[in-house]
């Protein structure tokens, strides 16, 4: 499998992932953000064990196991918290705008490490894109819910978490695999969140959802969860992590036309807008 093979992988998981931020913001009135962060990707991780155990993938070497959970950890538990705890301030269009920013993020995470050097007009990119989301968020604030700035600056953490996340990922995927590299992140993640659900009760939420919730959730554990960030991995371990990251864009273009269409969400012109800038930039930092 080559490099645009691997690209075009992470453009399905994105898409999966606009899809996930609409059944996000659908979920949000009658789940907390923890217990609809164990839905996903606790739910998603009891539909990969055993798919795991019955294909037997390659694993993780146990020297890699600390890094590997903290990884998952950080990702399939702080960053899913962070990402439902923003979608219950603002809309999906407002949300995933801001986290379209994750290649820019993943580019500065790199050069701050040592791993991708930030040449000038990298830094022209970033900085175009990042004004034109500051600007369009800023802008559209008059149409958007009270307290949205809050969710934008929360997704803002969100987004820095998955650049974390794409940036320490690849060298451990490439000595395992995708299937047993992504089985052992979500389930230390999703374990935690279901550990914490019924530690504190909040099961109890997820056994009053109605039909309609219980399909959506189920999307979300098996879409959004388990396929949609198994073809995240596996286009990890085939191309780069900016290059899989600019594949991010597509989230917000599924999210806000589904938004608009399922959950009559406005998207206004400075949206828009804003999403071209994050296009443009993700360009000019990329060629």
């Amino acid at each position: 499998m080559n490099e645009r093979t691997g690209v075009l992988i992470a453009v399905l998981s994105s898409a999966l992932g606009g899809g996930a931020a609409v059944a996000t913001r659908f979920l949000i009135g009658g789940l907390d953000p923890i217990a609809l962060a164990a839905v996903r990707f606790g739910g998603g991780a009891l539909c990969l064990l055993p798919l795991a155990l019955l294909l037997r993938p390659k694993w993780p070497a146990r020297a890699d196991w600390p890094a590997v959970a903290g990884l998952g950890f950080l990702f399939y538990a702080v960053f899913i918290v962070f990402y439902n705890l923003a979608l219950s301030y603002t809309t999906v269009g407002r949300g995933t705008l801001a986290l379209s920013t994750l290649p820019l993020m993943t580019m500065v995470v790199g050069a701050l490490l040592g791993v991708e050097a930030l040449s000038a007009r990298k830094t022209a990119g970033v900085l175009l894109a990042t004004g034109g989301v500051a600007l369009a968020l800023t802008a559209s604030l008059g149409t958007a819910p009270d307290g949205a700035w809050r969710g934008d600056l929360i997704m803002a953490g969100a987004t820095l978490c998955m650049a974390l996340y794409n940036v320490f990922a690849r060298p451990f995927i490439a000595r395992s695999s995708a299937l047993g590299f992504l089985t052992l992140g979500m389930a230390v993640g999703g374990g935690a969140l279901i550990t914490l659900c019924l530690v504190t009760g909040r099961t109890a939420l997820l056994l009053s959802l109605d039909t309609t919730q219980m399909l959506t959730g189920i999307y979300l554990a098996v879409g959004g969860g388990a396929l949609g960030f198994f073809l995240w991995v596996v286009a990890l371990r085939h191309a780069s992590p900016t290059r899989v990251a600019n594949t991010i864009t597509v989230n917000p273009l599924i999210a806000m036309a589904a938004g608009t269409m399922l959950l009559g969400e406005p998207v206004t012109a400075t949206l828009v807008l804003g999403l071209v800038a994050v296009c443009a930039g993700v360009w000019v930092a990329t060629t």
